[in-house]
């Protein structure tokens, strides 16, 4: 039977999904189903990986009954994840513990240590990024002073995308671009510093091979498809960051080129042909070999408005039901007919404390300027600009560290929102591309088991056949004109704010 699809699997924060593709980018068949996330206490954030690997297996089966696919047809899988997963696994790849995710704070307390230890100086220069407590190293020594017996246990940790590539080939792995989340991780030179990882106490017999995003674990086994409904031999590439993935499944593959993530979170990733360092940003090995995503992420991207159409859009959702439209069509329609600026309300979209470039986890989410003439139309377009105001924060920051970004191409759920898209191009001032932007992430997945197995010979001749721009947003200079006022308040907020936020956590937390 002829081989002429690809499998791509994103994990995400909240659900999993998977895309199948032909050669040419154009979706066979997907499948997309949410996952539980466990909120333990404030600051403990933690899902089960051996859901995610069910919810992999019901996909893969729906999927080839559903589409009529063979899976004898699939000539490669590739896999994409969150970041900074920390998966303790034993000999046989069990997990040993519920996964600490990216959301996960708990150890704050490991990461001030890790300075006092090896000089956070010293740490970012190595690595590339600050040393804080969302990333994997100072979680693996949480459990190490916190849990022990698993700590002994332990064989390896394991990462989102590389549990699944386990599962899938029997091989452990680790990618490029998802060792940033290691601060003994050479950002430049990609390996592992066995002096630095000693002096962390961290045994490098812990970590997995390193590959290269494109390159080949090891083919699907017997018991892997019997429990998938694959075919076993199919080749499996080690995939790859989830928003390095979608940068690639965006096209981004030249430097200046960046992506917009308007998924759960918010943020861009901007390409660089060598490490640029901000201590205030992340940097990671981009999917293709030899190039940088330097990155800016807050919590507040789609979650926001998520958030408040789940807690105060009853009107859209009763809407929503009448006419069988999505809840949120409606609030890009109430938001559009709101001014720029909203008439004086500005929004902090800081709702689970805020990554890059402030780097606070006691920062929460504001509305500034309420009054009796605002309704939720403003408050819908304040959300959306908040949003795109945390998105030229990071920019902005970037731009100090020698970037240039040549304009943003949007993806994830936000993208499909004309009204957002066009507030994120005025702010910013950048022209946004909008490719076929709600399967990005899983075809970059499947673009490197493309140029893994060789069906596409490079990653030129993989987006050139793959990626297709439907959009394009151009920045209105007179509404950028009066974002710049309103930015400049924003930024005020939340230096006035955060002592203030720091006392609120203390006494919310006491």
């Amino acid at each position: 039977m002829q081989k002429n699809l690809l499998l791509g699997i994103d994990l995400g924060t909240s659900g999993c999904k998977m895309t199948v593709f032909d050669f040419e980018g154009n979706v066979v068949a997907t499948y997309t189903r949410a996952y539980r996330t466990y909120y333990l206490q404030t600051g403990y954030v933690e899902q089960d990986a051996n859901e995610w690997w069910k919810v992999v297996c019901e996909g893969i089966r729906y999927m080839l009954q559903r589409y009529d696919i063979q899976p004898a047809q699939i000539a490669g899988i590739g896999i994409d994840g969150t970041s900074w997963a920390c998966l303790p696994v034993d000999k046989e790849g069990n997990p040993l513990r519920r996964v600490m995710l990216w959301l996960d704070r708990r150890a704050e307390k490991q990461a001030r240590r890790m300075k006092e230890i090896a000089g956070e100086d010293r740490l970012i220069a190595l690595n590339g990024n600050p040393v804080d407590a969302a990333y994997i190293t100072p979680k693996i020594l949480w459990i190490k002073q916190n849990e022990p017996e698993i700590y002994r246990k332990a064989y390896k940790f394991l990462q989102s995308n590389s549990f699944i590539v386990y599962k899938l080939t029997g091989e452990f792995s680790q990618d490029n671009s998802q060792g940033y989340g290691f601060h003994f991780f050479n950002i430049s030179k990609g390996c592992w510093d066995e002096r630095v990882a000693e002096e962390l106490g961290i045994s490098l017999d812990l970590m997995s091979p390193l590959f290269h995003c494109h390159q080949v674990v090891g083919t699907v086994t017997k018991k892997a498809a019997d429990e998938s409904g694959l075919v076993p031999g199919i080749p499996v590439v080690a995939g790859g960051l989830d928003a390095a993935c979608c940068s690639l499944g965006a096209g981004v593959i030249h430097p200046g080129q960046t992506q917009e993530q308007g998924g759960q979170a918010g943020g861009m990733s901007i390409l660089v042909d060598r490490p640029m360092i901000h201590p205030r940003l992340i940097l990671g090995y981009h999917v293709i070999p030899d190039r940088w995503l330097l990155q800016g992420g807050t919590v507040g991207g789609g979650g926001a408005l998520r958030w408040f159409n789940e807690q105060l859009g009853a009107f859209e959702q009763q809407q929503a039901g009448e006419t069988g439209r999505s809840p949120y069509e409606i609030m890009d329609e109430e938001a559009e007919i709101i001014a720029p600026g909203c008439n004086g309300l500005i929004f902090l979209p800081y709702m689970a404390g805020e990554r890059s470039p402030i780097w606070d986890s006691k920062a929460r989410g504001v509305f500034f300027g309420l009054s009796y003439e605002k309704t939720r139309a403003h408050m819908i377009r304040a959300v959306m600009e908040g949003v795109g105001f945390s998105l030229l924060h990071n920019l902005q920051t970037a731009e100090e560290a020698g970037a240039y970004v040549e304009g943003l191409n949007s993806v994830g759920g936000a993208a499909n929102s004309r009204v957002w898209t066009q507030i994120k191009a005025d702010i910013t001032n950048k022209t946004i591309y909008v490719p076929f932007s709600d399967h990005a992430t899983t075809l970059g997945a499947a673009i490197l088991a493309g140029v893994g197995t060789g069906i596409y010979k490079n990653f030129d001749e993989a987006v050139k056949t793959t990626v297709r721009i439907q959009r394009v947003h151009f920045p209105n200079p007179k509404n950028h004109d009066i974002y710049m006022g309103y930015y400049k308040l924003y930024r005020e907020l939340y230096e006035k704010l955060k002592d203030t936020f720091h006392s609120l956590y203390e006494l919310a937390n006491n």
